[in-house]
């Protein structure tokens, strides 16, 4: 577990995927096309809580949707790639227009599209229900499943890590 922590010490910004990550995985569409997705509310906390911890966030998403979009805004996440069936080239844009090597960056994921850019990351993480063969690259596999709390648990990993976790908490005692 200390090379986990010392991995994700180095964190300067997390990459999350959306479908089976930030969601369970479903995917919810009405008869006129309309898509729907739940988003766990603790991972969205926690994603707030990392971004004042003076750590990044980055979405790369296979499918477009706007229930992402609003999602992202309302969290304050300002690198949302969505469309992105081939993930790699997104992250080495990513990479380029942060200023980031491949050290310094998490990347969340739960299925074998994931697998480019995991195998780059400094830090690659599965959550708990990934496919067997993402999770077989996963330094890290999260011991909630995609949508129910698993975001929130890479947060704490990684500012527990960079030793911002328990003032964050602890605010919440003012």
């Amino acid at each position: 577990m200390q090379d986990i922590r010392d991995k994700a010490a180095a964190i300067r910004m997390v990459v999350f995927d959306v479908d089976g990550v930030l969601t369970d995985g479903s995917l919810l569409i009405s008869d006129d096309g309309q898509e729907y997705k739940a988003f766990h509310s603790k991972d969205g906390h926690g994603m707030v809580m990392l971004q004042r911890s003076g750590i990044q966030i980055a979405i790369i998403t296979g499918r477009t949707s706007d229930v992402v979009r609003i999602r992202m805004e309302s969290l304050g996440v300002r690198h949302v790639y969505q469309g992105r069936r081939e993930k790699l080239p997104a992250y080495q844009e990513l990479k380029q227009v942060c200023g980031l090597d491949d050290a310094e960056i998490a990347y969340v994921g739960d299925d074998v599209v994931d697998l480019p850019v995991m195998t780059r990351v400094g830090l690659a993480i599965a959550v708990q229900d990934a496919h067997s063969f993402t999770k077989q690259h996963a330094h890290w596999i999260t011991p909630s499943a995609g949508g129910r709390g698993a975001a929130r648990e890479v947060v704490e990993l990684i500012m527990d890590a960079q030793g911002t976790l328990q003032a964050a908490l602890a605010a919440y005692l003012d």
